[in-house]
């Protein structure tokens, strides 16, 4: 009996003892449940919110290919994220570069794992949601005019070549995260990382037939609005999630969040007001969305009265950029995918070394607060994700043309519209 007691005693010791009862131990259930809500939110981004500002943005004869194609991008990216895109983002680091295969089919990772406070499988979505939106921002720039063949091919590529790497760089152990590069929410890894692929994509596939001889409107400004509105919803899971705890810093991060947002539409509009005379809907939801880009990699980092003066300077360049030198410079960018997340995740992620407050984040110090140094490290990762994600892109487009040919739809196609001429669909009936 005695014996009995005592193997019984010594095997409970040792599952005590076990990774699998310690992870358990370790997770925190509040951290948890407000994790896998954030991961619906910015999951509800992709093939919701930023599906319906495209599609809103984009002409009406091609509203539901810009729309299919960004939901085809978010499911491209979770497939690739679980089989190996995860490893090579948080992979062993390979010489700050890149991660290795250690997580391939999510080796290594069950159900007692945990990352911080919260099961891995958790953060691996969280993430996983990341690479999807990443990936989707990059149709702005190009819809009305890219096969939808060669955009399957692009995306598969783009995400392994492109976006795998630069977040191992800034949040995997790369060599942004090790020169002390302070990104908080995506500022390089997702929005001038889109932003300037998009616009390589652009060049590279020419202006659209009739741009600048006619008028191209928004198949729906309602529908836009509704889209940057579903957008700024889930923006609060992008930013105040990626704290990755439900604790005060994810308190600061959604009230800075959502100041910027604000503040950027209202100086967007009054812009708008004052130069075109008349303050639209589109100009206040663009406002949202570029407030939201520029607040992104400091939302962890600062402030209220910095997150003021973050989206006050996003509604303004927001708006000088895309409605004045983008037809100076004269390149098509459809939807503005580089004027409002390349440019506007420049100026956040610049911003976030001048006014990283260390009574917000002792992990971050900026300008402002007597460390001039962060200014130079913020820079050099936003060359470096801007030379890297640019010439990549072009290698990326380089073997999409090898497997599908011209990467343009035919010309007949682009005037009749990707709606009816590839997909045989309709988003509105036209009547008459």
């Amino acid at each position: 009996m005695l014996q009995r007691t005592f193997w019984r005693l010594a095997a409970l010791i040792l599952l005590s003892a076990t990774p699998a009862f310690a992870a358990d131990a370790a997770i925190n259930n509040g951290d948890t449940a407000w994790m896998i809500v954030s991961t619906a939110l910015v999951m509800m981004m992709t093939p919701a919110g930023l599906a319906l500002f495209y599609g809103g943005l984009a002409r009406y004869k091609n509203l539901l290919n810009t729309y299919a194609m960004t939901f085809a991008a978010y499911c491209l990216a979770s497939v690739i994220w679980v089989i190996y895109g995860y490893s090579l983002a948080f992979g062993a680091d390979k010489g700050g570069i890149i991660g290795g295969l250690d997580f391939f089919l999510l080796n290594g990772i069950g159900v007692a794992s945990v990352q911080g406070t919260i099961p891995q499988y958790v953060f691996v979505l969280f993430q996983m949601t990341f690479a999807g939106i990443t990936l989707a921002l990059v149709i702005g720039s190009v819809v009305d005019r890219l096969k939808f063949s060669s955009w399957l091919v692009f995306a598969l590529l783009w995400v392994t070549i492109v976006y795998c790497p630069v977040a191992h760089w800034a949040w995997g152990g790369g060599w942004m995260a090790k020169m002390g590069a302070l990104d908080f929410a995506g500022g390089t890894v997702v929005h001038i990382n889109a932003g300037v692929a998009g616009l390589v994509l652009a060049l590279v596939l020419g202006r659209r037939i009739g741009y600048g001889r006619e008028a191209m409107f928004p198949s729906s400004v309602t529908l836009a609005a509704l889209g940057a509105a579903l957008l700024w919803f889930g923006w609060f899971g992008f930013n105040a999630g990626s704290q990755l705890a439900a604790d005060g810093l994810a308190g600061s991060a959604f009230l800075v969040t959502n100041t910027s947002a604000a503040i950027a539409a209202l100086t967007w509009m009054c812009v708008e007001w004052a130069l075109e005379k008349k303050p639209t809907l589109l100009g206040l939801a663009s406002g949202a969305v570029a407030g939201l880009v520029a607040i992104t990699p400091a939302a962890g980092f600062v402030g209220l009265g910095a997150s003021l003066i973050i989206g006050t300077g996003a509604g303004f360049l927001g708006f000088i950029f895309v409605t004045k030198l983008k037809h100076k410079f004269g390149y098509d960018d459809s939807l503005d995918a580089f004027g409002v997340h390349g440019i506007c995740g420049i100026w956040g992620a610049l911003a976030t070394g001048i006014f990283a407050n260390p009574a917000v984040n002792p992990l971050g110090t900026g300008l402002v607060y007597g460390n001039p140094r962060q200014v130079w490290i913020q820079l050099v990762s936003i060359l470096g994700t801007a030379a890297y994600s640019a010439v990549a892109t072009l290698i990326v487009i380089a073997i999409t043309r090898l497997v599908t040919g011209s990467l343009r739809i035919d010309a007949e196609s682009e005037i009749l519209g990707l709606d009816g001429a590839f997909h045989g669909e309709r988003g509105f009936e036209i009547q008459g």
